[in-house]
């Protein structure tokens, strides 16, 4: 087990990562820094701490019938439904209440069965993600969104490097401000391959495995 250091949030109090440095390997890039979010995602506290906190900037602005977790964030997203509700945001779905879902990956894309597909379908949806560096990834579940006709009305991120996807702003509760040091680069242009640096773990949205 790598040891980690804590970043709490200038915000709440209440919210905070776990930072590993090193040399991590992502399907999309490489980073310096391992952000283990393993028990904000499945301890009660931590995750009702997040989803507090991301409700309060989407509160009063953003139309919710589904969330769409990615990364393993069912249980926040679970949780910020519950706040979202509380708090009177609109949904249009006939029982005015907010679907939580994941998807289903085949391969490198998100897909709906005909079961799942009415969460989407003509449905303004909201992507929670735990973090995302280049963007890619919420912009595949974007695309894949829109085409079994969802409205993607906005994106939420514990952790994200980019300020904004297919124009969309990202609302999350830690940026590289937070971060300072935090750098990505594509495989071919790692900097730490070039100075030699050994490569820590293989890292992806289901934790890290050490090499």
């Amino acid at each position: 087990m790598l040891e980690y250091t804590k970043v709490y949030s200038k915000r709440y109090k209440d919210v905070f990562l776990k930072v590993i440095p090193g040399h991590f390997v992502t399907p999309n890039s490489h980073i310096n820094y391992y952000i283990d979010m393993t028990t904000m995602k499945t301890r009660l506290s931590e995750a009702s701490n997040a989803a507090h906190a991301l409700s309060e900037a989407i509160a009063t602005s953003t139309i919710v019938d589904t969330i769409i977790c990615m990364d393993g964030t069912e249980v926040i997203g679970a949780y910020l439904a519950e706040d979202l509700t509380k708090a009177g945001v609109l949904s249009m779905n006939a029982h005015k209440t907010i679907y939580v879902a994941s998807p289903e990956l085949a391969g490198s894309q998100m897909i709906f069965r005909e079961n799942t597909m009415m969460m989407v379908k003509n449905k303004n949806v909201m992507i929670l993600v735990a973090s995302t560096t280049t963007g890619r990834t919420v912009a595949k579940a974007i695309e894949s969104i829109r085409y079994y006709g969802g409205t993607v009305s906005g994106i939420s991120a514990i952790f994200s490097a980019a300020t904004r996807i297919y124009g969309l702003p990202v609302n999350a509760l830690f940026t590289k401000a937070d971060l300072p040091d935090y750098q990505a680069w594509k495989a071919d242009e790692c900097e730490l391959c070039k100075d030699g640096v050994p490569i820590t773990a293989i890292a992806n949205g289901y934790g890290y495995s050490q090499l």
